[in-house]
């Protein structure tokens, strides 16, 4: 067996340690008497409907204004893409056309202390005005949580309004390839037939000239015309990466609703658990956390001690995709359901090292040396672990596509489930990756160096006979 240098188990252990730890309780300081939060942990998720309670709202178009379908479609789209680009997916959404109503439910936000309703429905259902005007001077600039500076409230020429976001159909973000051969991420615009005939005459006027993006007194992009377009479709290029390509344009997309919203009526949900389940989901998931180390430990000794450094690297990691702590990864909503997704993605952890020390143990008992059954052990393992695993990530993935926000099959199990469902894919999936990079890689890896020091090279401490040397 090719040895693993001895120092490996500590620089592994310790980072896997680390990570949890920041995972969980997350990386803040307090500047006067704002907080502001670095790295994001367990405090920062957004706890679904049924855990924590939430909103419950119906709109109504404002000031008698009679909405047709496919306007009323259009405003229950965007409140849709407002919450997906929160991170809210446990949420209900319909759209009442016979009365021109907009019902909607969704969870309190992670930090919420006041749970004041009228606040949190102004989140997703206020207009906010998407405009194009010339230039691109500002007044202020502010620094954003991933350190991108924010341009605010446009000044100069830039108050004067060129077009407004009524006349964008639909945003997106594209790879495309330049004449010469470039290829970058651009944001594709499709204007309606109006916003078309008003964009041909904006890009004629200010060929070569700064035309600004703002939502509200937010400045979103600042491009150059280069051409007169006049065919509806335009680009937004630049130096964008894919995420923020995507960003810009569900910024622009969901910018302006088709009509101003009224509040008919809202009110507050009780979480369907109870206050406490929170508390007490929490307390028993540290006493089987304990319970499962014990036995670990208890059965399997070494690679037990081990397997258990790795559950907690792999509860870390799975917390971290949840709560927002990759920037490129947004915060999730955590019910119920997605609680139960990421108990069972942990229960094929424990079964993962299990199946990998009983192998190992298998090996001794046929009178391998301990480097011949680590290496023999670990390699006849890992067919049964990746079987399984690939068989969970598949339905995983799949309750994914069917139950999504927006997707196809909605309309035939309903939008209700698409949150509660959705969300227990999605923990099961994390879970299980977490699992392939923590119990399957980096324990192993760990072992293997830990074989190395000469005082834990009894084959008890591996699961073979006491005085098996």
């Amino acid at each position: 067996m090719k040895r693993v240098p001895k120092p490996v188990f500590f620089i592994v252990a310790l980072l896997i340690l680390a990570f949890t730890f920041t995972a969980v309780f997350g990386v803040s300081y307090y500047n006067g008497d704002n907080k502001v939060t670095v790295i994001k942990g367990i405090g920062d998720i957004r706890w679904g409907i049924d855990i924590r309670g939430g909103v419950e709202a119906t709109f109504k178009p404002a000031n008698g204004y009679d909405a047709n379908d496919r306007e009323l479609d259009a405003a229950k789209a965007i409140i849709e893409q407002r919450m997906i680009s929160q991170g809210i997916t446990d949420y209900e959404l319909y759209a009442d056309t016979r009365s021109d109503r907009i019902i909607v439910r969704f969870p309190w936000k992670s930090d919420e202390k006041e749970f004041n309703a009228v606040e949190a429905i102004d989140e997703i259902s206020s207009t906010a005005l998407l405009t194009f005007r010339p230039g691109k001077s500002y007044e202020t600039t502010d620094v954003g949580a991933d350190g991108s500076y924010i341009y605010k409230t446009p000044t100069g020429d830039t108050e004067t309004i060129l077009m407004d976001g009524s006349a964008v159909e639909d945003a997106e973000a594209r790879y495309y390839t330049d004449k010469d051969g470039t290829s970058k991420y651009v944001v594709s615009l499709t204007l309606s037939s109006e916003g078309a005939e008003t964009f041909a005459e904006i890009t004629e006027k200010y060929l070569n000239q700064t035309v600004s993006i703002w939502m509200d007194d937010i400045m979103l992009s600042a491009p150059t015309i280069q051409e007169v377009i006049s065919n509806g479709q335009a680009q937004i290029s630049g130096d964008f990466t894919l995420v923020e390509a995507q960003k810009l344009a569900e910024k622009i997309k969901a910018g302006a609703l088709p009509f101003q919203l009224e509040t008919a009526n809202y009110g507050n949900i009780s979480p369907t658990l109870g206050e406490n389940a929170l508390t007490a989901m929490a307390y028993a998931g540290v006493i089987a956390l304990v319970l499962i180390a014990l036995i670990m430990i208890i059965f399997y000794r070494l690679p037990g001690f081990i397997a258990v450094i790795a559950l907690l690297g792999q509860m870390g990691l799975s917390i971290a995709a949840i709560s927002g702590y990759f920037p490129n990864f947004p915060s999730f909503t955590m019910t119920l359901p997605g609680i139960a997704g990421l108990i069972l993605s942990i229960g094929m952890g424990v079964d993962c090292n299990v199946i990998t020390a009983e192998r190992i143990k298998e090996e001794m008992r046929g009178g391998r040396t301990l480097d011949g059954a680590l290496e023999k052990g670990t390699k006849n393992s890992l067919s049964a672990i990746v079987d399984g695993n690939m068989t969970v990530i598949i339905v995983s993935i799949i309750l994914m596509l069917v139950f999504g926000p927006s997707n196809i099959l909605s309309f035939i199990f309903g939008e209700s489930t698409t949150g509660t469902i959705y969300s227990f894919g999605y923990t099961l999936l994390v879970g299980v990756i977490s699992n392939f990079i923590m119990g399957v890689f980096l324990s192993r890896l760990m072992l293997r160096s830990i074989a190395g020091f000469k005082p834990l090279r009894n084959k008890w401490l591996y699961g073979g006979a006491k005085n098996d040397k």
